[in-house]
C-alpha cells in the first residue's frame, strides 16, 4: 500500500457500556492513524436495532473524547447507510454468490446433529429461494480452497473452505448482518487498516470472501488482530463477571492519560524498561508489528497505581482543578466548602489517594458540621481501643494551651504518648479518628491546624461523649456492652 493514504476505521456496536477492551482498540487505531499522518474514522455498527440505544452512542464518544481520541470523519451509522448493503446483497445474488434459505436455527441443529463438521449444511442452495418472510440471504462458500489471512500480529492463519458454512449476510427481518456491512463500508470508505480485537479473526475468512465477491478482493485492508484481554486467571474479560466499563473507571476518578498509558500498554510495549509515556511519545513508538499475540492481563491494582503516579506528577493546582468534580458530590452542603482549606491540605492529599474519587474521603471533616462517622474506625480505634478515653482527655487538655502549629501539635501528642506508655502512632490513631471520623488520611497534625482549635477541641469532647455512651471497651472475657 505505499503511497496509498492511510484510513483507519473504530467501528463499535452501541449495545452497552464503552468496554476498556474496545477502548484499548480504539487507541490502537488513532495511534496508528496519527503516527501515519492518516484519517481516523470513527463508524458505529447499529444495525442490531434490538439491542442498541442511543444513550450507548453518546458514551461511545463521550468516553472517547474523554481519552483524547479526537476522530476525522463520521461518526458514521450503518442503519443509515442500509441502502448499499441491499445493493451489495443484490450484487451477490445476481452473481450466483448468494441464495434464500428458509432453515431455521432449530431445523438447522436437529438436521446436522453428528455431522463431522457443526453447523449449516447448505441445504437451501440448489432450492432456487425467492425472498419472503422467514428468509434470509446466505453467502455461496466455495467448496474447494482455503483462506488465508495476512495478519501482522497473527501471521498468516489459514481457513479451510470446506470448514466455513454458507453464513447469513442478511437476516430474515432484511437488515444486513455486520460481515456484510464491515465489508461494504471498508471498501465504500476506503480504509486500508483494520485493527480491531482477535475474537473477530473466525470471521475475517469471511470478510475476505465477501471482498473478493463484491470488490475482486482489490485493495484488501491490512489486517491486525489485537490480544484479548484476560484477568489474573486468564479469563476474559467479561461485563457480567468483571468490571470492564471505562465509564466506571471515569466515574472513580482515573484520569485520562493514565489510562491511555495503561491501556496502550496492554499487548505493546515501548523500547527500553519505561512505561510511562506521553501521548507524543505513543504516536512515535507505536508499532503493530510489535504488538504481542498473547492475552494481555488486565490489572486492576497496576491500574490504580498508575494513576497515583499521574496524580503525583500533576501540579498542584491541576489537581485542585481535577477534584473539583469530586468534591462537588462531596456528600456536605456546598456553601460549607472552604476552597482555601482544601488548598491547604491538598498536597498532602495529593500525596496519598490512588484515585480522584478518594479525595472527598479524605477531607469531609473539614466541611461538615461533625466528623464523619466510619464504623470499622471507631470500632477498631476508640471504642475497642483500651486506653482511648484517656488519650482523648488528655488531648482536650494539651491542645487547650499549646501553639497552635503541625510542630507543636506532633510534639504535644508525642509527650502525651510517653506519658501513657504509648508510641506516637498508637497516641494519635484515637484522635485522628475523633477528628475526621476515620482512620486514613492527610497527616492528623496538619488537618488539625485545618480544622482549629476550637473545633478540634469540640470533637475530641463529642468522641469522649460517645465512648461514654458506649460503655467500657470489650475484653477476651466480657464482651461489649
Amino acid at each position: 500500500m505505499r503511497g496509498v493514504a492511510v484510513r483507519l476505521r473504530f467501528s463499535p456496536s452501541p449495545t452497552g457500556y464503552f468496554h476498556v477492551g474496545g477502548a484499548r482498540t480504539a487507541l490502537y487505531n488513532w495511534l496508528e492513524a496519527r503516527r501515519q499522518g492518516g484519517t481516523f474514522i470513527l463508524r458505529i455498527e447499529d444495525t442490531d436495532t434490538e439491542r442498541n440505544r442511543p444513550e450507548w452512542v453518546d458514551g461511545i464518544q463521550s468516553a472517547m473524547r474523554w481519552l483524547g481520541l479526537d476522530w476525522d470523519e463520521g461518526p458514521y451509522f450503518q442503519s443509515l447507510r442500509a441502502h448499499l448493503y441491499e445493493a451489495a446483497a443484490a450484487k451477490l445474488m445476481v452473481g450466483g454468490q448468494a441464495y434464500w434459505c428458509d432453515c431455521t436455527r432449530e431445523v438447522v441443529l436437529e438436521r446436522t446433529r453428528g455431522n463431522a463438521i457443526p453447523g449449516y449444511d447448505g441445504f437451501c442452495r440448489d432450492r432456487d429461494l425467492e425472498p419472503g418472510a422467514g428468509r434470509a440471504l446466505r453467502f455461496r462458500v466455495p467448496e474447494e480452497g482455503s483462506t488465508t489471512v495476512v495478519d501482522i500480529i497473527r501471521g498468516r492463519p489459514t481457513f479451510e473452505n470446506a470448514t466455513i458454512e454458507d453464513f447469513v449476510i442478511v437476516r430474515s427481518n432484511g437488515t444486513s448482518l455486520f460481515v456484510l456491512a464491515n465489508v461494504v463500508d471498508d471498501v465504500d470508505m476506503g480504509v486500508t487498516h483494520v485493527i480491531r480485537a482477535e475474537e473477530h479473526l473466525p470471521t475475517t475468512p469471511k470478510y475476505l470472501l465477501l471482498h473478493g465477491a463484491l470488490a475482486g478482493g482489490v485493495d484488501l485492508p491490512v489486517f491486525a488482530h489485537v490480544p484479548v484481554l484476560v484477568d489474573e486467571r486468564r479469563k476474559k474479560l467479561s461485563k457480567r463477571t468483571h468490571r470492564v466499563a471505562l465509564e466506571d473507571y471515569r466515574e472513580q476518578g482515573v484520569l485520562p492519560e493514565a489510562m491511555r498509558n495503561y491501556l496502550v500498554l496492554l499487548g505493546w510495549a515501548p523500547g527500553g524498561d519505561r512505561e510511562v509515556l506521553t501521548l507524543s511519545e505513543m504516536v512515535e513508538e507505536f508499532r503493530l508489528e510489535d504488538v504481542n499475540s498473547s492475552p494481555a492481563f488486565f490489572d486492576e491494582r497496576k491500574l490504580l497505581h498508575f494513576n497515583g503516579e499521574y496524580i503525583r506528577a500533576l501540579d498542584p493546582d491541576a489537581f485542585v482543578a481535577r477534584s473539583a468534580p469530586f468534591l462537588e458530590q462531596g456528600g456536605w452542603a456546598p456553601d460549607d466548602f472552604d476552597p482555601a482549606a482544601f488548598a491547604t491540605l491538598a498536597p498532602l492529599v495529593q500525596e496519598r489517594v490512588k484515585t480522584l474519587g478518594e479525595v472527598p474521603a479524605m477531607v469531609d471533616f473539614l466541611f461538615q458540621a461533625e466528623a464523619p462517622i466510619e464504623a470499622k474506625a471507631w470500632e477498631k480505634r476508640v471504642v475497642r481501643g483500651a486506653s482511648a478515653r484517656e488519650i482523648l482527655a488528655a488531648a482536650v487538655d494539651v491542645y487547650g494551651s499549646v501553639e497552635w502549629d503541625a510542630a507543636t501539635l506532633h510534639e504535644s501528642t508525642a509527650d502525651l504518648g510517653d506519658k501513657l506508655g504509648l508510641t506516637l502512632g498508637k497516641a494519635q490513631f484515637p484522635i485522628r479518628v475523633a477528628i475526621t471520623g476515620r482512620d486514613v488520611g492527610p497527616p492528623l497534625f496538619e488537618s488539625l491546624v485545618v480544622l482549629g482549635r476550637e473545633r478540634s477541641i469540640r470533637r475530641l469532647r463529642t468522641a469522649l461523649e460517645r465512648l461514654d455512651a458506649a460503655g467500657p471497651p470489650a475484653s477476651p472475657d466480657r464482651p461489649a456492652g
